[in-house]
């Protein structure tokens, strides 16, 4: 395929149980990407917000039922009427009423982290968005509040917390945040975006603010531990299975972080998410009942990532059910 670059796995429970590599880091070098580099994941660091609220809940410190105005109380005077009350649940499945976006991701940038995403949050949430309080709408907005909670409740930023509760019990030692790799240097992917005919490499990312709902980046061997939770035999991470089972009920079609529905292939349900900052496209489909999950990321994005990582999807599912 005309992309840079493409790493594809197939894993289990176990890990990664086949994989694959073409392509480069960057246009223009001859770096060749391995399987060792680092992908960025995009909104596939949504259901990883999730579990991470999910292991809050499992403790008691939050419930899935927590409403904003009761977690955050200072809000109650500065936001709209219409989202005192949202609570958790309705967010991470995108029925809280919430536009996609907040209009200034990149805005207070010198205000330390925490405080600079409830700013966001407040100063989004102060007009209603005349979306329907329990219709289906797609929003990243809706990933930064329920962190903000989390935040509070801890006093840690989501990155921290990520760290602690999430990454490191899986031991996923190369998870991180933003663009991979050292600034100006090539010793990990870029991504990439079409310009006219011509991919432009660009070592960027979502801003900071935005991390919960798309910012992490990991090797692919690392982001199948993540997902292996949701797989028969995965480390569960001090989560009941009630949590478990609450992550991947949908409200219609999307649950914690994933888009919930049925294959024959896959002997009934299965997850999907995908996931790009406009730079990087990623693909995933989890198959709990045939303890698989198939992977794809490529360090570009344009028109026609979709259609190329479906296409790489739908050869690893065959080559999984020839084996």
């Amino acid at each position: 395929a005309n992309t840079p670059g493409m790493i594809a796995a197939v894993s289990s429970s176990n890990g990664i149980l086949a994989s694959g590599i073409s392509g480069i880091r960057k246009i223009g070098t001859n770096e060749n990407l391995t399987i060792q580099d680092l992908t960025h994941l995009g909104s596939c660091t949504k259901p990883m917000t999730s579990v991470l609220i999910g292991t809050l809940v499992s403790e008691g410190k939050l419930s899935w039922e927590t409403r904003l105005v009761e977690a955050i109380p200072e809000l109650k005077d500065n936001i709209h009427r219409d989202y005192h009350t949202i609570n958790i649940w309705e967010m991470l499945t995108h029925r809280a009423g919430l536009k996609a976006n907040a209009e200034n991701w990149w805005g207070h940038g010198k205000v330390e982290l925490k405080k600079r995403r409830l700013l966001i949050v407040q100063e989004n949430l102060k007009k209603t968005s005349h979306i329907t309080r329990g219709s289906y709408h797609y929003s990243n907005l809706g990933y930064l509040i329920p962190s903000c909670i989390a935040e509070k409740v801890t006093d840690s930023t989501w990155e921290s917390l990520m760290q602690k509760r999430v990454f490191k019990p899986l031991e996923m030692k190369s998870a991180g945040f933003g663009p991979p790799g050292t600034l100006g240097k090539t010793d990990q992917p870029w991504g990439h975006s079409r310009s006219g005919k011509v991919w432009q490499p660009r070592q960027f990312d979502n801003a900071p603010a935005l991390g919960p709902a798309g910012r992490v980046h990991c090797t692919i061997a690392d982001w199948a531990k993540f997902i292996a939770i949701q797989l028969p035999k995965g480390k569960k991470i001090g989560l009941k299975r009630a949590t478990l089972d609450k992550l991947i009920t949908p409200t219609g079609t999307y649950a914690g972080g994933w888009i919930v529905t049925e294959r024959p292939w896959g002997n009934g349900v299965v997850l999907t998410h995908t996931g790009s900052n406009t730079m990087w496209y990623a693909v995933v489909w989890v198959a709990p009942k045939i303890d698989r999950a198939f992977l794809v990321v490529t360090n570009s994005r344009d028109e026609n990532s979709h259609a190329v990582c479906d296409q790489m999807i739908g050869k690893l599912i065959k080559i999984n059910q020839e084996n």
